[in-house]
């Protein structure tokens, strides 16, 4: 689902670093969230479009490349776009804690029956 191209010049001239910036990491991952959330608002009344659910993946997993190349290379733009789009440590699942470990229950022996 493309964006109209009101909608993209719009997130382009709030995201852009500089003035005829079109393709910095800012403003294609701001892209991308644009049309993941709108792909998004799509699958939840076409649960069954399977189609748009792969694009949708291939999507985010651009996203996410991105957002790691742009961690790379500075760390500040990157919370900055991040807290700019929204997409924040809890939606990364950075903020879940660990699983506890649980203790292992030791085997006694075989369970038998009392004879009568």
């Amino acid at each position: 689902m493309p964006l109209s191209p009101t909608q993209k010049k719009q997130v382009i001239k709030e995201f852009q670093t500089g003035e005829g910036d079109t393709g910095s990491p800012e403003v294609q991952i701001a892209l991308l969230t644009k049309r993941i959330d709108r792909l998004t608002l799509h699958l939840k009344n076409h649960a069954h479009d399977v189609h748009s659910r792969r694009g949708l993946l291939s999507m985010i997993a651009k996203r996410r490349r991105l957002l790691n190349f742009l961690t790379k290379v500075d760390k500040k733009r990157s919370s900055i776009i991040e807290n700019k789009i929204g997409f924040d440590r809890v939606k990364r699942g950075f903020d879940k804690k660990p699983p506890e470990k649980v203790e292992k229950v030791k085997k006694v022996g075989k369970v038998t029956k009392a004879k009568k």
